[in-house]
């Protein structure tokens, strides 16, 4: 008579498959371990420091999703012991993450943001000293098709596509403001080295103390040697910008003549029409409010605008401005958490057709 008493385990069962899994490959050997998620970057920039709420368990695996198990010969051969925390401590450190693949797709596509915010805020246009729109640097990125790589840090990135953009467009990095003071002995030397300097402005000179000072903008790439030389002088170098705009400047240069250069913007531009531009301008500026209305000068409340940065000194203006294609447009960006535009920038995106494009997922 048969026994029904043998259970039927099924064959292709997949066990610890909601898991971060970190893998090393050492002596020819492949090894596992089951981590929560989010917890290994964690673990690796020092925030978690209890190791149990990382790993998911002390064992190591050969193959995590199928649940099998690392043999002990294995171990002993290929990390010397068989201490499976030991272990499993020095996977967490030197192993590859393993991630799926729209956790890898969000990971890059914010290191994409980081890198072209970084961009932005460490470079200009030569030509008006203003920067770019995120919006720009973003274009010019795509535009050479760069690529994130996940393994080097962001600010790296960032200085390499400088260097390359500065090949193909006009931009490059934003000088830094420095205050340098010295001795009045060596005070003709330093403004003698300064004018040296290829690309180096004085913007004004003074005193600090007893002593004299000056006040100029060099190329970022200098400062290691302006510091250097003010040491020799007995001086001291004050940072007073890291990236130098035009003072006051309340707009971003958003490169409206991009055509004139060599690049491919569009495959083939049209025509600037500042006819239309200038209409649609009038009807988005009946529902611009300044900052400074007469609403707030009589302190009367307002109404704000989350979604363009603008305050509105009733209701009916605040109703009227919701309906705006202004108001709809920084409304799409605010689902995609990118930063609002004003009045200018709106205008001149809705003129060329690129804010559709901004808004898309970033491919890799």
């Amino acid at each position: 008579m048969a026994s029904y008493n043998a259970l039927v385990q099924p064959v292709g069962q997949k066990r610890l498959t909601n898991v971060a899994v970190v893998r090393l490959k050492k002596s020819g050997l492949r090894f596992e371990i089951a981590c929560y998620k989010n917890k290994v970057l964690s673990w690796r920039s020092k925030v978690e420091k209890d190791i149990d709420e990382v790993l998911q368990s002390h064992t190591v695996y050969t193959n995590v999703s199928k649940g099998i198990l690392a043999k002990s010969k294995d171990l002993i051969k290929a990390f010397g012991t068989d201490d499976q925390t030991k272990i499993c401590l020095e996977i967490l450190e030197k192993g590859e993450l393993q991630v799926a693949g729209k956790e890898r797709e969000s990971v890059l596509s914010s290191q994409f943001r980081d890198i072209a915010t970084i961009v932005m805020e460490k470079t200009i246009n030569p030509e008006t000293n203003r920067p770019y729109t995120i919006t720009m640097i973003e274009r010019l990125m795509h535009e050479i098709h760069f690529a994130v790589d996940p393994n080097t840090s962001s600010k790296k990135q960032a200085l390499d596509l400088i260097k390359e953009l500065e090949k193909h467009f006009p931009i490059k990095r934003a000088p830094m403001r420095l205050r340098l003071i010295v001795p009045q002995e060596s005070f003709p030397s330093l403004l003698d080295q300064i004018s040296s300097w290829e690309g180096t402005a004085i913007s004004s000179r003074g005193e600090s103390g007893s002593e004299p000072s000056v006040v100029c903008e060099i190329e970022p790439s200098l400062f290691r040697e302006c510091d250097t030389l003010v040491r020799k002088m007995q001086g001291r170098l004050e940072i007073l910008a890291i990236s130098a705009h035009i003072e006051g400047d309340t707009q971003v240069e958003t490169n409206d003549n991009a055509k004139d250069y060599p690049s491919t913007f569009t495959k083939d531009p049209e025509p600037f029409n500042t006819e239309s531009v200038a209409q649609l301008g009038e009807k988005m500026g009946r529902h611009q409010i300044s900052s400074t209305s007469k609403g707030e000068e009589q302190g009367v409340k307002q109404k704000l605008c989350t979604s363009c940065n603008v305050s509105f000194g009733d209701a009916k203006q605040f109703r009227e401005h919701s309906k705006t294609d202004w108001h709809k447009h920084n409304m799409a960006r605010k689902t995609r958490n990118l930063p609002p535009l004003s009045q200018e920038e709106c205008l001149t995106e809705m003129q060329f057709g690129s804010g559709r494009d901004d808004l898309k997922d970033y491919n890799f």
